[in-house]
């Protein structure tokens, strides 16, 4: 049975000037996978995603999520879409000025403006304890760690219940430990919320922990694809120096 597709990019290019960023790149994401892109800085992993979300709008090719083509929505069905979309930002982006739970109420609040008090204050009970942080709900930005403001923006993110979720660089600036927590907590995403996820990272320990596929980014195209293992264990030499740290 032919496993069902929630992303289809096609001969997707983008440019910056003389900047040829994506040259042509086709990939899939299946429903429910974990999807690890690999690939040097400035090789284009995160215009990939910009793509996906309209922030960015390809030169040519096509950008389909659910089916639908991305830069023939309106901004009415934009928004929309952008709600099935969960995005990890490197920084977190959390607003410094609110404590985590008006941070967590501020999504409900714009794009589920009916919901009484109680339903909110139950969606960012929940959404914190599936990140193990509702210990957290009164304090302040500046009164977490990197890692538990990781978690804080990815309870932000979850509380839509976001049917596929992009991570940019989700253990980005963190010590080893924390590092492994979010990649496991990646995971746990995946299962509780049976996400399709894509994740962009250098992290190769990450890579390994939640990948269910990966695609290897070199100069604008997919290069390679398949598991970890099997990418990892490749005799190529352009894959080599990816796993070298290994």
């Amino acid at each position: 049975m032919k496993e069902e597709t929630v992303v289809v990019t096609q001969n997707l290019v983008k440019s910056f000037g003389s900047n040829h960023v994506l040259k042509g790149f086709n990939m899939e994401l299946h429903k429910g996978e974990n999807l690890v892109v690999l690939g040097k800085s400035g090789s284009g992993k995160s215009v990939l995603i910009k793509c996906m979300v309209g922030l960015l709008y390809p030169d040519n090719g096509s950008v389909k999520v659910f089916g639908q083509e991305v830069s023939d929505l309106t901004v009415h069905e934009m928004d929309e879409l952008r709600t099935r979309i969960g995005f990890l930002f490197q920084s977190s982006a959390l607003y410094d000025s609110m404590t985590v739970r008006e941070n967590l109420e501020f999504p409900l609040k714009r794009h589920h403006p009916k919901l009484n008090q109680k339903e909110v204050d139950d969606l960012v009970m929940e959404a914190l304890a599936n990140v193990g942080l509702e210990r957290a709900v009164d304090l302040m930005p500046s009164e977490l760690s990197g890692g538990m403001r990781k978690r804080i923006g990815l309870a932000r993110t979850l509380i839509l219940k976001p049917e596929i979720m992009l991570y940019d660089e989700p253990t980005t600036g963190l010590d080893p430990v924390t590092s492994r927590e979010i990649s496991e907590l990646i995971l746990e995403v995946q299962n509780n919320y049976k996400t399709s996820s894509i994740i962009i990272t250098h992290d190769m320990d990450c890579a390994r922990t939640v990948a269910n596929r990966v695609i290897i980014l070199i100069n604008g195209e997919r290069y390679a694809m398949g598991t970890f293992d099997e990418l990892m264990n490749s005799d190529d030499p352009q894959l080599k120096p990816f796993f070298a740290a290994l």
